[in-house]
């Protein structure tokens, strides 16, 4: 029976050596790139955008004119007449003021496709952000099987050296079952490598669309800011949550002059027409009706005054999101000087460990070490190099995590020179709320190269 370990380690085996077979190494523009293109969030989000846009081309039609037609057809016996007749009409209606309800209205959508547009933004970084973590990740698990798999190779090579020592009755026993149960342990801790390199790899599929081809070496990092200050300040300006708060605070504050304007008069016109079987039943009118609530039970007043809370819970909310991004800039910061400095102490630690391994190992020959001894020696630079693995991990998601802190993680500060989503477009098709016409054909246009996307 194959056991599952066994399986594991032979997909893992495969998938290693069949990277070089890809036509080119994957950068991590080119990943960062495909996440951006191949992401479901996105879509779901820029969806969301969408429909937000729709929210002003509603309140804009409110201001438009509303044409409907009317039809019936009755049956009458009476004592002078009996038969059948119909009627059509043509109703238009229109509201000719509304004291600023309307225009309330549209600021109010206007606000809240701004904030959308934020957000939008937010997910973009939470997008490349998980791409750079997956790009990291897996070439940090890479590196790791490499390393283990040398363990492997380096023990085994220790332990065919006891062997042969102990056939000429240098060592004992002992120092070849010492080797053999490192040699087993290593062979154990590389088969956790080849795991979590293979979860790594599905990981990434989900991040960035598609199975790693052989990776390239992480570019230049990206310029952060000079200090904890200037990125924080930068944060404070660029940052989406905090414009996306911003805009529902606006949002919220004319959501109380739309609620002062509900309690206004409305006016509005109308005009029907009809058109009857029974030529003296043709008609003609015109209406202008002023109309204002007197007392709806208080209904108005709650509106205001919730519309009043809102704006205080968005003021409070903004207030948050400051102090929750600033600390998350302070505390990307300090990440990455944990990271710098975990990075230079293990270059220290790989020296040392180096030269004692090869000191231990001269020594091992000449009779003053035993097997173990060298074992440990080895054991200490491998310690060293994983940890090593680990820093620079750290220290790479790091700074494209305070870059995200600060609201710069996006495609374009991060030039990638790809085509980018254009929120602009929709919106501009569907901002005067068009029907059938040559706007309507516009936004069919748009519609088209959003679905060819």
């Amino acid at each position: 029976m194959v056991s599952l370990g066994k399986v594991v380690r032979a997909g893992v085996i495969s998938a290693l050596m069949a990277l070089p077979q890809w036509a080119s190494a994957e950068s991590l523009a080119d990943a960062l790139t495909a996440a951006y293109q191949n992401s479901n969030l996105l879509e779901q989000n820029r969806a969301v955008l969408r429909s937000a846009d729709e929210g002003v081309a509603q309140a804009v039609a409110l201001l438009r004119p509303v044409l409907s037609f009317q039809s019936n057809g009755t049956y009458s016996h009476t004592s002078s007449y009996e038969g059948l007749y119909g009627s059509v009409s043509l109703v238009a209606e229109m509201t000719l003021y509304d004291f600023g309800r309307n225009a309330a209205s549209i600021a109010v959508q206007k606000e809240t496709v701004l904030a959308t547009r934020s957000s939008l933004i937010s997910y973009e970084q939470q997008v490349l952000l998980d791409a750079v973590s997956a790009y990291v990740t897996l070439q940090q698990q890479q590196d790791a099987v490499l390393l283990r798999q040398a363990n492997v190779r380096l023990i085994g090579q220790e332990l065919q050296a006891a062997k042969d020592r102990f056939e000429v009755g240098e060592i004992t026993r002992t120092d070849v079952a010492i080797a053999d149960a490192q040699l087993a342990a290593s062979q154990s801790e590389l088969a956790s490598a080849q795991g979590d390199y293979a979860v790594a790899r599905e990981t990434y599929k989900l991040k960035i669309g598609h199975y790693p081809s052989s990776l390239k070496p992480l570019p230049k990092m990206p310029y952060t800011a000079k200090g904890l200050a200037e990125a924080q300040a930068v944060a404070r300006k660029t940052h989406p949550s905090i414009h996306q708060l911003q805009h529902q605070v606006a949002a919220a504050e004319l959501s109380i002059a739309l609620a002062k304007a509900n309690m206004g008069p409305s006016l509005s016109g109308g005009v029907t027409a009809t058109n009857s079987s029974k030529k003296t039943s043709d008609s003609f009118s015109t209406s202008i009706t002023l109309s204002q609530t007197i007392y709806n039970g208080g209904r108005s007043s709650s509106f205001y005054r919730q519309a009043l809370a809102s704006r205080d819970q968005s003021r409070a909310s903004l207030n948050q999101t400051v102090a929750t991004v600033l600390q998350s800039v302070g505390a990307a910061w300090s990440n990455i000087q944990v990271s710098q400095a975990g990075i230079a102490a293990t270059d220290r630690q790989i020296r040392s460990a180096q030269t004692a391994y090869d000191g231990v190992k001269e020594e091992a020959k000449l009779g003053s070490r035993t097997t173990l001894d060298v074992l440990n020696a080895e054991q200490e630079l491998l310690s060293a190099r994983t940890a090593r693995l680990s820093a620079q991990a750290s220290y790479s998601i790091g700074v494209y995590t305070l870059l995200a802190q600060m609201g710069l993680l996006t495609v374009d500060h991060l030039k990638l020179g790809i085509a980018t989503y254009d929120p602009e477009a929709y919106y501009n098709a569907v901002k005067s709320a068009p029907a059938t016409s040559s706007q309507g054909k516009r936004l069919d246009r748009v519609l088209k190269a959003i679905g060819g996307n």
